[in-house]
Parts: C-alpha cells; structure tokens; sequence
C-alpha cells in the first residue's frame, strides 16, 4: 500500500528500490538481516529510503521501505535510523550528491577478495570495467559509529566503487537499475577470482591497455539506459516469481 503523502516519484523509487532487495535475494546475495541498498528521494534530495534493520532482503516490499533524513530522523512511525544505514548510507549520500544509490554488501566471494592484499584481480571480463575504477578502505570495526563515517568517505573519494578490506563491498551509482547491474558484474568478477585463485595454480591477467579500454568502454554506458537490457529481464522475472515486490 502506497504509504500517506508519499509522490508518484517517490514510490517509483519505492518500486525500483523493492526489486533491487528482491533480486539480491534471489541471486544469493544475503547476510540475515545485515546489509543495506539505499536510494535518495528523488523529489526531496535531503531523504533516504532503506529497508528496516530487522528485515531480510526477501521480505521487502515498496510500502515496507522506511524513509529518514540525513541526520536519522524518521519520517514514519519508527525510531531513528542507526548503525550502517545512518553510518554508511546517509553518509555517502549526503557527502556525495552526484550519487543516488549505495548498495553495501557482504557475500562469501565480495568479503574473500577484501581480505586479499592485492584486491580485485584482471582476470576475467567482469572485472575489467572497474579496472582504476575501485578504492579501497581499511578495516576500522563495525560501522556503528559516526567517527567511523569520514574515514570512509575519504577513502571513498570520487570513486562509485569501495572495496572494505576484511569487510565487503560498496557499489554507489545515479540509479538503482545500472547500481544493480555494477553488484551483479563486481560480484561476479569476484567469484570468478576466488574460484580461479583456489585452483592453486598460476593466474593470467588481462594486459592494462585491454582492461583500460574495457573500463571506458564500461564507462560509457548511459545512465538513462538504467541497467540496459537486463534490467527489463530482471523484472520479468521478479514478475514470475515474487510480485509482492511491489506491495
């Protein structure tokens, strides 16, 4: 149910925001109810959506989003957001208005690669479109407190993609489709590199003239195009099999 004073822009964004947890889900990226994907309001910049803090990624809907301004105050009946969703979330979105998305996430592969010293590997064609495109910062704790939010906005810089050393990852991006995809393709990249790496045998990496031309040809991708063709796909399949997405 469309929540009290909420704009058809806003529950768009509501839409979009409850097929991105869904889909998460559904490709296996879940960590019980820890882990957040955000989306500023599009029509009021100053405010946040994200799912509540006791919710798994498969339960969310567009109406069970909640709303808070950057500071955490509740725009519903709820207490004041805390912990990653305040700490991460409204951190980078307030310091970074080019930016309408962060998606933090933990997974087996993602939190893998944090942990090795040499990070993301060219050694597959979906890690080449973030080749120089990924910064990296250094395991500080639990991101419960607001101390820790600036050094992770400077090691965020200008860059959309952060791996957290020993932690997971942060995809960052000016709409929720294309973040999506960007999840998708650096999870995928590091799978392919833990896998690879397990072998136990000599990797090949891709030469950096091929990675660097790859990572423009990435970058180039219209933002308008919002994920491209396998956004559309994707949703054809949260159709089939999980439409209360959009309750």
């Amino acid at each position: 149910m469309k929540p009290n004073a909420c704009s058809e822009m806003e529950w768009a964004t509501r839409v979009e925001l409850a097929a991105c947890y869904r889909l998460m889900a559904h490709f296996g990226v879940s960590d019980l109810t820890y882990n957040h994907l955000s989306a500023r309001v599009p029509d009021a910049a100053h405010l946040l959506l994200v799912k509540p803090s006791n919710f798994m990624f498969d339960e969310v809907t567009a109406s069970s989003l909640l709303k808070f301004d950057f500071e955490g105050n509740p725009y519903q009946d709820s207490p004041p957001s805390k912990g990653g969703a305040h700490v991460i979330h409204a951190g980078v979105l307030q310091a970074r208005p080019d930016l309408n998305t962060v998606f933090h996430t933990h997974t087996t592969a993602n939190v893998g690669v944090s942990a090795q010293k040499h990070g993301l590997l060219m050694i597959s064609q979906h890690a080449m479109g973030f080749y120089d495109q990924i910064a990296y910062h250094d395991f500080g704790g639990f991101e419960f407190n607001l101390d820790q939010r600036a050094p992770l906005l400077e090691s965020l810089g200008n860059k959309n993609y952060l791996i957290l050393r020993n932690h997971g990852v942060l995809v960052c991006g000016k709409n929720l489709p294309q973040t999506f995809v960007d999840h998708h393709y650096l999870e995928m990249a590091c799978r392919a590199q833990i896998a690879a790496l397990s072998s136990g045998t000599e990797v090949t990496l891709i030469d950096e003239k091929v990675c660097k031309r790859a990572a423009e040809q990435y970058q180039t991708i219209d933002p308008k195009q919002a994920g491209g063709k396998d956004w559309p796909s994707c949703l054809r399949l949260l159709e089939r099999l999980y439409p209360t997405y959009r309750d």
